[in-house]
């Protein structure tokens, strides 16, 4: 009886310890709104402008959940009507389809076979609302959705609060639109020899870091946005700018939109 009892105790302690040491079950954030006080009238228009195929994001076909999904060899001409949703804090910060992170406060979109990057009016057919968006990302892959648009986007619809709307998306035609930002090699005519203060924005090793940052930076309209190729280091750069309070503003803009504080360069 009493080695019955010995057994019956020491298998209680070894599930009471291999209870114990059990890993914590993480669970994934919900998807929320921003948790700055932003506000439909802070979010700007994307600005079409005439890009390349994004490096990734494009690759065709691509399954999801079982599904494959076909890319559109081009933008050209679509007009489509449907139902939008939208997606925001939960992506906040990674990566999209096309590369780009994902910033909740601009003014972007996913799309499950329009090329990537384009550019696309949508208008809230149920209030009339509208707002151009770069779509950058793939998605919704929930049944019977169009387009997944950024919290940002969605602000200026007025559909956070219904979570979907009926929209109609027409894709903007780029093939005349002037690149986004200005390049200045080392031996050319410098941003800097201007008058004013200047902000930099961010440094890179590679051009490419440097052409993504100045591009959100410009579709979130923080201007004018120029790129100074010092050989070895691509620095983006803001200005000029004429006044103290103008600076203030948009070191202020840029933080609240998620970007690193720029700093005063010295010259």
């Amino acid at each position: 009886m009493n080695a019955f009892r010995h057994l019956a105790l020491l298998l209680a302690v070894v599930l009471l310890v291999s209870c114990s040491t059990e890993p914590p079950k993480v669970e994934e954030p919900p998807d929320g709104p921003s948790t700055t006080d932003i506000k439909a009238k802070d979010v700007t228009d994307a600005v079409p402008v005439a890009e390349p195929l994004a490096r990734y994001g494009n690759h065709s076909p691509y399954e999801v959940f079982g599904k494959k999904y076909y890319v559109m060899k081009t933008s050209e001409g679509y007009h489509e009507k449907g139902i939008a949703s939208w997606y925001g804090s939960k992506f906040h910060g990674r990566r999209t389809s096309s590369g780009e992170p994902y910033d909740m406060h601009l003014a972007t979109a996913a799309h499950k076979t329009l090329p990537l990057p384009a550019y696309a009016e949508v208008t809230n057919l149920d209030n009339g609302k509208k707002v151009i968006v770069k779509i950058n990302d793939r998605g919704p892959f929930k049944h019977g959705r169009l387009i997944d648009m950024s919290y940002g986007a969605a602000l200026r619809l007025g559909m956070t609060g219904t979570g979907t709307a009926r929209v109609d998306v027409r894709v903007i035609d780029v093939s005349e639109a002037k690149p986004a930002v200005t390049y200045t090699a080392a031996n050319e005519s410098r941003p800097a020899d201007g008058a004013g203060t200047w902000l930099q924005a961010g440094a890179y090793g590679k051009r490419e870091g440097a052409e993504q940052l100045a591009g959100r930076l410009q579709r979130a309209s923080i201007n004018p946005v120029s790129i100074h190729d010092a050989g070895d280091l691509f620095r983006v750069w803001l200005g000029p700018y004429g006044s103290t309070s103008e600076v203030e503003s948009v070191i202020s803009r840029a933080i609240e939109l998620g970007f690193e504080r720029p700093h005063r360069v010295r010259r």
